[in-house]
């Protein structure tokens, strides 16, 4: 493989990754474990096992990437989130 293979290579891989964002779901003192993961499956097509863990680690570690994915996938997402009341940001 030559040098400017590698190169266009790495360029495109890089792209790929730049183009992904992420959803980070925030803890607070407010919403109830179930409303939260009632919320990650609606909003995030997430399923009971996966909302519910990301509830437990939003729990204990303050935050948690929710979703990954391109900016105009993310974006409604993330307002159905925040409109039901979670705190959620993309990054």
């Amino acid at each position: 493989m030559s040098t400017r293979e590698k190169t266009s290579e790495a360029l495109l891989l890089e792209e790929e990754v730049s183009t992904q964002n992420e959803i980070v779901l925030f803890n607070d003192d407010v919403n109830t474990f179930d409303h939260v993961i009632e919320t990650l499956i609606h909003a995030c097509d997430h399923t009971a096992e996966q909302a519910e863990q990301c509830s437990l680690i939003v729990h204990y570690k303050g935050k948690c990437t929710v979703k990954t994915g391109l900016y105009d996938d993310l974006k409604p997402r993330c307002s159905m989130l925040v409109e039901a009341g979670l705190s959620a940001e993309i990054i």
